[in-house]
C-alpha cells in the first residue's frame, strides 16, 4: 500500500469512526465497527476518475473473502488530498460485480483443479525416486517458500529420532498441493477496477457519516434478517 492510500485509509477509519485491527496484516480486512452486536467487516477503497483499485492477483480466496464485507468507497477531490464525499456498498451490492470476476477465472480455477487430480505417485518418484522415508528437503525443493517451517512440521507423517519424513503418499499429497497453488496464480485477474459507473449507484454519504453510515448498515441487516426468518 502506498504512503497516500495509507493516509487515505487513516482517514476513512476517523471519518466513519472504524476500528482497525490489532496487529493487522496486509491480508486482513481494514476495519470494522460493532453494531447491535455484530461485528462488521469492511474494505476501504478511494475511487478515481478511473474507478476503483481492487489488488494485484484477484481469485478464488478474494472471493470466499469478501462474501461478507461491507464497502465504503472514499471519492476525493483531484490531488487526492481531500475526501468531498463516500459510497457505501452492501456485500448484496458488490455481488454483481464480484460474480462478474469469479465466473471470468473459472475456467482457470477448474483446469487448476484438474491438474492437481493429475499428480500422482509416478509424478514424485520420477523427481525424487522412489523412498520410504523422504526428507524435510525434499519437501522443501517441492514446496519452496510456499510454506513456513511449522507447516512442514505438521504435515510431516513418518519420524527418524528428531528427523521428521514424509511418506510417498504424503509427497503426493504435498505435490498436488504444490501444483494447485502454481495453477491458481495464473486464475487471477491483475488489479480489475470497479467502474465510476457502477459506484455512483450506491448510496451517497455526504453529511454525518459516522451516523448515516451505521443507518445504512443496520438497514441491511435488518432486510437479511427478515428474509432469513421462516414462513409458516
Amino acid at each position: 500500500m502506498s504512503v497516500q492510500d495509507d493516509q487515505r485509509e487513516k482517514q476513512m477509519v476517523d471519518r466513519f469512526n472504524l476500528v482497525v485491527p490489532e496487529g493487522r496484516r496486509r491480508s486482513d480486512i481494514d476495519a470494522h465497527l460493532t453494531i447491535d452486536g455484530q461485528t462488521i467487516a469492511f474494505e476501504l477503497k478511494s475511487a478515481t476518475s478511473k474507478g476503483v483499485s481492487t489488488v494485484r492477483d484477484l481469485g478464488p480466496n478474494h472471493f470466499a473473502k469478501w462474501k461478507d464485507i461491507h464497502w465504503i468507497f472514499g471519492v476525493y477531490n483531484p490531488t487526492g488530498t481531500q475526501l468531498l464525499y463516500s459510497h457505501y456498498a452492501s456485500p448484496d451490492a458488490m455481488i454483481p460485480w464480484i460474480s462478474s470476476k469469479e465466473r471470468y477465472v473459472l475456467p482457470d480455477v477448474e483446469l487448476a483443479e484438474h491438474a492437481m487430480r493429475g499428480v500422482k505417485e509416478d509424478s514424485v518418484i520420477n523427481l525424487l525416486g522412489k523412498k520410504d522415508f523422504y526428507t524435510k528437503e525434499d519437501a522443501e525443493w517441492i514446496m519452496k517458500k510456499q510454506w513456513k517451517a511449522a507447516q512442514y512440521a505438521e504435515a510431516a507423517d513418518l519420524s527418524i529420532g528428531k528427523e521428521i519424513g514424509y511418506s510417498l503418499d504424503r509427497m503426493v499429497e504435498l505435490m498436488q498441493k504444490r501444483c494447485h497453488y502454481v495453477m491458481s496464480r495464473g486464475a487471477t485477474l491483475n488489479n480489475p477496477h470497479i467502474p465510476p459507473s457502477y459506484i455512483a449507484k450506491l448510496p451517497k454519504i455526504t453529511a454525518e457519516p459516522a451516523i448515516t453510515l451505521r443507518e445504512l448498515v443496520r438497514a441491511y441487516l435488518e432486510s437479511t434478517s427478515s428474509t432469513d426468518e421462516p414462513t409458516a
